[in-house]
């Protein structure tokens, strides 16, 4: 399956994938503005399963202000005028499964190839908002998560190759974060992102395994075991608004 050597590696070995881009408000009648500065990783693994294979992962990334690109601990809401305390991304797990035979849409394009993947979502929002309603706009969750992976034909011919080096492409288009409590209005974030698969944990970029470490350090290794269900920027905030003491992560 070329997207398991593209994405992860066929032998099971950790894999890190590293992006860094910037996060945008679109609004009707205004903007749009640039709000964040964004960098993350995502450390992950492949195994068989069921005739196709599990990614096991777990990400955690950070939000920056847009000119310094220093991590942010609070926000100044241009829209409020509310100064609000900024909820980083620790997700654990983020797996999904690959069942067999499942490929993605890929174009070759002179000497590359390139795996498309549009992941539309809309489902049940952890967030009701007859539950939070500074928080969250809508029962319905919606939001889209576009992925691109580029990596060399060459590599990706070679049968030999089990983790095939690539760089990515990113834009995500979602709700306000339920940190910004700006529920009401209407509008929406554009994340756009670019970044690539890493030769090892010691290639992210020092600040950024710093920032882990004294934060959350098992987000540098890969989970060891399947876990359901995928942790979310929606659940991490509901899990914190109703049992804080039970995230030591300091945000």
């Amino acid at each position: 399956m070329d997207l398991v050597r593209i994405r992860a590696d066929l032998s099971g070995a950790e894999v890190t994938v590293w992006w860094k881009g910037d996060v945008y408000a679109w609004l009707p009648g205004d903007g749009p503005h640039h709000l964040f500065g964004f960098e993350g990783v995502n450390v992950s693994r492949a195994v068989p399963a069921d005739g196709g294979y599990r990614l096991l992962g777990r990400e955690a990334a950070f939000y920056l202000d847009p000119v310094t690109r220093e991590v942010l601990d609070r926000w100044d809401n241009r829209y409020t005028g509310e100064k609000v305390g900024v909820l980083h991304v620790w997700n654990d797990p983020v797996n999904q499964y690959w069942p067999r035979g499942f490929e993605p849409s890929t174009v070759r394009i002179g000497a590359d190839v390139v795996v498309n993947a549009d992941v539309l979502l809309a489902y049940p929002s952890p967030l009701p908002v007859a539950g939070y309603p500074d928080n969250s706009g809508d029962d319905t969750y919606r939001a889209m998560e576009l992925f691109q992976f580029f990596a060399s034909a060459t590599d990706v011919d070679d049968p030999d190759v089990g983790n095939v080096p690539c760089t990515l492409s990113w834009t995500r288009v979602a709700p306000w974060l339920p940190w910004m409590r700006m529920a009401d209005r209407p509008g929406a974030l554009i994340y756009h992102c670019r970044g690539a698969k890493l030769a090892s944990w010691a290639a992210v970029p020092e600040r950024t395994r710093e920032f882990i470490a004294a934060h959350g350090p098992q987000f540098a290794h890969a989970p060891e075991a399947w876990s359901a269900p995928n942790e979310t920027s929606w659940t991490y905030f509901r899990r914190r608004a109703i049992h804080p003491s039970d995230d030591a992560r300091q945000d």
